[in-house]
């Protein structure tokens, strides 16, 4: 079952209630997300990517999968 924007923005803003963020795709399964979030700063690249995928609960791919790619950008406020 395909996920679609506003699902994965929902998903998104429980664990970053404050960010900015943006999830672009029409096809629910192949999505663009950019998540602005002061929880970032200090953080590197892969640490902020991770957290972004510990909030979307194991909708990336395996056995429940809903989502087969998300292109992530992820940085602090500037």
């Amino acid at each position: 079952m395909p996920m679609y924007a506003q699902e994965i923005e929902d998903l998104l803003r429980q664990s970053f209630p404050d960010a900015k963020i943006t999830v672009d795709g029409e096809d629910g399964v192949h999505m663009s997300a950019m998540v602005i979030d002061e929880s970032f700063r200090g953080k590197n690249r892969v640490q902020q990517q991770r957290a972004v995928y510990a909030a979307l609960k194991g909708k990336m791919d395996g056995p429940s999968g809903a989502l087969h790619a998300l292109a992530l950008t992820t940085k602090a406020p500037d």
